[in-house]
């Protein structure tokens, strides 16, 4: 009895590891020569104003010295610019930089709170609110979609509109007074004109913060809930354990653009209340101040502005190495325990 062994059906010969990895390259150099004119673009407006910015900020100003009212032609400062808001209104002359009790970097420390405190509380605001438009928003209902073309419109009214109509509601015999009984002076008092700011704000960006959260609702498949509902869980107890964790990667996202669009923010206090308010200083943010200090030194000027560029990248590196790795993780460990 004869046996004959079976040969496997032809198979395609795996293809040699050189071509592949030639065909890589090649996809690779393209990509490179795709990307390469935007890479060169960006390097003009973006990387030579910044690298242009920290050069000045390293300059004198150019101006009389009052001291002896001689002009100054400008040279290499040092850090002193930096000193200069960092310190301000200390005295350098033995050395040392010394500074009176209670007078470290008044100015620019007090733009700095201010910048943070519009920072954090509009940001919270506009969260809150934010999610619950976008929960009302993606419901199944009749008219739907005019609603949300409707709470669309302040985002997309431009800010000194927005500014110029709030100053308006704000006025003494305005409509906020008139329609609470009151006699405040919005944009003069310290704290009021501070919460006028936050009032506006929070009313223009929050749809951009409900759009953005809307987006990562609709990714929600509606079987989760099903299957939620037939286990017996509340509207509560869906929106912590369902809605929430899986809705986090776009919160994340939404919450890291306002906070980076608040810590720049100008032209809405710079048109509400001139930049000032209250004691003069009550609404003055980061790019107030250096908007206003270009009319006095542009090298000084440039020394807060990279002091702000710093400020802004710190934050946004903490956001994203911290809460954004956690977020990554989470789906992660999710995902492995649906395996």
């Amino acid at each position: 009895m004869s046996t004959e062994t079976a040969t496997p059906a032809q198979a395609k010969p795996p293809a040699p590891r050189s071509g592949l990895k030639k065909h890589q390259r090649g996809e690779t150099r393209a990509a490179t020569y795709l990307i390469l004119p935007t890479m060169v673009l960006l390097a003009i407006i973006i990387g030579y104003p910044i690298v242009s910015a920290v050069v000045m900020s390293f300059q004198k100003d150019s101006g009389l010295d009052a001291s002896t009212g001689m002009f100054v032609q400008g040279g290499f400062a040092g850090f002193s610019n930096y000193a200069h808001w960092l310190l301000q209104q200390c005295s350098s002359g033995t050395g040392t930089v010394t500074c009176p009790p209670g007078n470290l970097g008044s100015q620019f420390w007090n733009a700095v709170g201010v910048t943070f405190l519009f920072a954090v509380i509009t940001v919270v605001f506009e969260t809150v609110f934010g999610l619950w438009m976008a929960i009302i928003m993606n419901r199944n209902f009749k008219g739907r979609g005019f609603v949300r073309a409707a709470v669309l419109v302040p985002w997309a009214i431009p800010t000194a509109v927005t500014a110029k109509l709030w100053y308006f509601i704000f006025s003494v015999d305005g409509i906020a007074n008139s329609l609470f009984h009151t006699n405040i002076l919005w944009v003069s008092g310290e704290w009021s004109s501070r919460w006028a700011v936050i009032i506006a704000d929070t009313w223009k960006t929050t749809p951009f913060m409900a759009l953005l959260i809307l987006a990562g609702l609709q990714l929600i498949p509606e079987d989760v809930y099903e299957a939620a509902k037939m286990d017996g869980t509340t509207t509560v107890q869906r929106f912590w354990q369902i809605t929430l964790p899986l809705v986090k990667p776009a919160l994340m996202v939404a919450v890291l653009f306002r906070i980076l669009d608040a810590l720049r923010i100008y032209d809405l206090p710079a048109i509400l209340t001139g930049g000032g308010g209250g004691t003069g200083n009550a609404t003055t943010t980061l790019s107030i101040l250096v908007v206003d200090q270009i009319r006095q030194g542009p090298n000084s000027a440039s020394a807060l502005s990279t002091i702000t560029f710093i400020i802004i990248f710190i934050v946004a590196f903490v956001f994203v190495r911290f809460l954004g790795a956690n977020v990554v993780r989470t789906q992660e460990s999710q995902q492995k325990g649906t395996l």
